[in-house]
């Protein structure tokens, strides 16, 4: 499951991700069920401090009516929030400041879907492993990088 997080948090879980990783070529974050990487990620593996910045992130943007913003307003908002947390991380001090939830979101966003089978199959190129070691592969600016292997 996905802990504490209902159907409706997901779904904007989704749309943020979505709005960072759109259908292309490819299909979306929304497609690859990034919203619920996103919710058992925070749910399993963040400490409870990390998972109430998250928490309070994503009311943050349920009380600037996200959902309901047109696509192009999704991601001013977004590309604001970015804006915001480099300065917040580029200026904290320590460890012991608590990372900006928007930071955790993109992170959350990128690693759910690269990891997706979408993601891996079709955003990236994909060899199964282990395939032949190849030292030097020919590349072509605007070519998908390579997708890790897990």
């Amino acid at each position: 499951g996905v802990g504490s997080f209902t159907p409706q948090d997901v779904a904007l879980l989704d749309e943020v991700a979505d709005t960072i990783l759109p259908e292309t070529k490819t299909p979306g974050a929304k497609a690859a069920q990034t919203g619920a990487f996103m919710a058992l990620m925070v749910t399993d593996t963040y400490a409870e401090r990390d998972r109430g910045v998250f928490r309070d992130g994503m009311r943050k943007l349920e009380e600037a009516s996200f959902m309901a913003l047109p696509q192009e307003r999704r991601l001013a908002t977004l590309e604001q929030l970015d804006r915001e947390q480099k300065a917040y991380m580029d200026a904290r001090h320590g460890d012991d400041t608590p990372p900006h939830f928007f930071r955790m979101m993109k992170e959350l966003a990128l690693l759910g879907y690269f990891t997706s089978e979408i993601g891996c199959t079709q955003a990236q190129r994909y060899v199964e492993a282990p395939g032949r070691y190849d030292p030097c592969v020919p590349y072509t600016p605007g070519d998908p990088a390579w997708a890790a292997h897990a």
